[in-house]
């Protein structure tokens, strides 16, 4: 009898299995290369009025080779890739037909696409660059291609879906950062060294913080430790925080080190290398990481439609305890209150200790907005926003509008202004500086128009809920983290507008905001109706995917959604209405305390004040055109 063999499948071949870790390792290498090296140039090197020195302009011209070295090997990972996945030759790879569908129709390849236009825009902005704004705008934009990969590794499939994504994030946005930031020490010129070191060590504190803390728990949402601590990708766990405490301890002495000896610029070199080699190791397991399957349970189960859509089980039928105990927390949103809330504490302390008081007041406006941005993205309202559409309007309504007053009201980029560090010489801008240079931009003078901030505030919603965008955007994490990131800016830009105390490179008239305030009133109204007359689903299909047990009749809940919409979206609104009036009443009662003691100065010194020299001004006119007459 002659047994059937058991079915083969199609396998890469040797060259591609060998080239593909070795490839993916210079990609990552190249690209924190170039975040180092962007940072060294926009902020360790010094600069005169925001223009880059000699030194930094070569700097620039090193990243943009690093930039080439990204973006080719990206490229070679993205046919390489296709290669391994179809059991081709590389060659056969270059075929319009495989490589359009990669791209256009999966999520890895819309990756690789998100990435190479990011290397690609790079490339051509950095010949142009000759200012330290060009270089953070190249190293924004060089975050954006380089984290997109983040929503596609393991972390994305990860039981604690949202905390595993945002702890993978910070862990290599801070990593690129502190490593980048030592080759970038080393690429500079000896002589620059020495002023560059201090403002990289402040960076290096933070960073080394984050990045423990982020890798600590993106390994813990991988995998029950204890029961997985047999596997190979335990044992890299363990071996990759060992040798991140051994980086902490060697970089703190290296700081101390440099710093005595920052003249003798061979021993800098050998600390910092040696520094960059460990450095180097602990990079190089965390890409063998990413590329290693976490250990599995043994009793697995069909993961339900819920969580594949949201990363999410289906919670329970909403109710009171639900809405206000759930936690399930959103790494991304998480990370950023935390460091916000970290930086704005930092800028209080800074503020005490040099005898300033900080308003009590907006410390506290400033803990409800983050309290209240939390609770709308990983609390029980942020839970059950995946799920149901009248949740997520409330959310929306609570990201877009509650929250946007309370941060706007905390003041922060006032808090900034007070406590970022100044230039280190004449002619230096520094960070405070920059920060300056933002506010007075031709970019921030559009955005703060209120018109076009009005655009923005209302103008979205339609743009959002009355197009496919709305349905794209839930089936995705990164697409629903950036709708709520979108709700909470657009909120915050348009109350800075109206009822900010930061400073504004415009002074918008009172009777102007008020009009504003009133037309997103009527547009906000206007929106809801529509909703709640819309006879039609507006997710595409996104819901009914799910099969949640409760609320079962969609188009009652996006009626219900709508609804909620328009009461909770007035009362923002009106407490902006009567916070717009308070303050117009200050003006006016500061602008006349201001004239009259400019009235008793003058009286004092025997001296007319402005109003009476004008009087007499157009008293001499009137004599001059009297005589002519005659």
């Amino acid at each position: 009898m002659i047994l059937a063999s058991a079915p083969t499948f199609p396998q890469a071949s040797a060259f591609v299995t060998f080239f593909i870790p070795i490839v993916k390792d210079l990609n990552l290498f190249a690209g924190i290369a170039l975040v180092g090296l962007l940072v060294t140039a926009a902020f360790f090197l010094r600069e005169s009025h925001g223009a880059l020195s000699s030194e930094g302009l070569r700097i620039k011209t090193l990243a943009g080779l690093a930039a080439l070295v990204w973006f080719v090997t990206t490229l070679g990972s993205l046919f390489l890739e296709l290669a391994n996945l179809f059991a081709e030759s590389v060659v056969n790879t270059f075929s319009p037909g495989p490589l359009g569908s990669f791209i256009g129709q999966t999520s890895q390849g819309k990756t690789y696409l998100t990435t190479l236009l990011c290397g690609a825009i790079v490339i051509a902005l950095l010949p142009r660059v000759k200012k330290t704004g060009g270089a953070t705008i190249a190293l924004a934009i060089t975050f954006i291609g380089f984290l997109a990969p983040v929503f596609q590794s393991h972390s994305s499939s990860s039981s604690n879906h949202g905390l595993a994504i945002g702890g993978l994030l910070f862990h290599v946005i801070f990593i690129s950062l502190w490593v980048g930031g030592v080759l970038g020490l080393i690429a500079i010129k000896p002589s620059e060294r020495a002023l560059a070191i201090p403002r990289f060590s402040a960076l290096a504190l933070w960073c080394a913080i984050i990045v423990t803390i982020s890798g600590l728990v993106t390994a813990w949402t991988r995998l029950n430790f204890w029961a997985a601590l047999n596997s190979l990708y335990a044992l890299l766990v363990l071996l990759k925080v060992l040798l991140t405490v051994v980086l902490i301890f060697f970089g703190v002495r290296h700081r101390r080190h440099i710093a005595a000896k920052a003249e003798q610029s061979l021993a800098v070199f050998q600390l910092l290398t040696a520094e960059l080699m460990v450095m180097s190791i602990t990079v190089a397991l965390g890409g063998w990481l990413s590329t290693t399957q976490p250990p599995i349970a043994a009793k697995q189960t069909e993961p339900s439609d819920a969580l594949i859509l949201t990363g999410l089980n289906m919670p329970g039928k909403p109710n009171i305890s639900r809405l206000f105990w759930m936690y399930i927390p959103d790494g991304i949103f998480l990370g950023l209150l935390l460091l916000a809330t970290a930086l704005y504490i930092r800028g209080v302390v800074l503020m005490s200790r040099r005898g300033d008081k900080w308003p009590v007041g907006r410390t506290v406006s400033f803990a409800i907005g983050v309290g209240v941005t939390d609770y709308a993205t990983s609390g029980g309202l942020g839970i059950y926003s995946h799920f149901a559409f009248s949740f997520h309007m409330v959310a929306h309504m609570v990201l877009g509008m509650i929250a946007p007053i309370a941060f706007v009201l905390s003041a922060p980029i006032t808090l900034a202004l007070r406590t970022l560090p100044q230039g280190r010489g004449d002619g230096e801008r520094g960070i405070r500086g920059l920060l300056l240079s933002f506010l007075h931009s031709r970019y921030s003078q559009i955005v703060t128009n209120p018109i076009v901030a009005l655009a923005i505030f209302d103008g979205s919603l339609f743009a959002l809920y009355m197009t496919p965008l709305f349905g794209h955007l839930m089936q995705s994490h990164s697409g629903h983290f950036f709708m709520d990131l979108h709700f909470l800016l657009a909120g915050i830009l348009f109350f800075h507008v109206i009822v900010g105390i930061d400073p504004n490179p415009r002074k918008v008239p009172h009777i102007v905001r008020i009009i504003i305030l009133f037309a997103a009133m009527s547009i906000h109204a206007f929106f809801s109706i529509a909703l709640m007359s819309n006879s039609g689903l507006i997710d595409g299909g996104y819901y009914q995917a799910l099969h949640r047990p409760w609320l079962t009749n969609l188009l009652n809940d996006q009626h219900t959604g709508g609804a909620l919409g328009w009461a909770m979206g007035e009362i923002p609104i009106l407490i902006a209405l009567v916070a717009t009036f308070i303050q117009w009443t200050r003006d006016d009662a500061r602008e006349t305390r201001r004239l009259d003691r400019a009235a008793q100065r003058s009286e004092a010194m025997g001296e007319d004040d402005d109003l009476a020299k004008y009087n007499k001004y157009l008293a001499e006119l009137n004599r001059q055109s009297d005589a002519q007459n005659e």
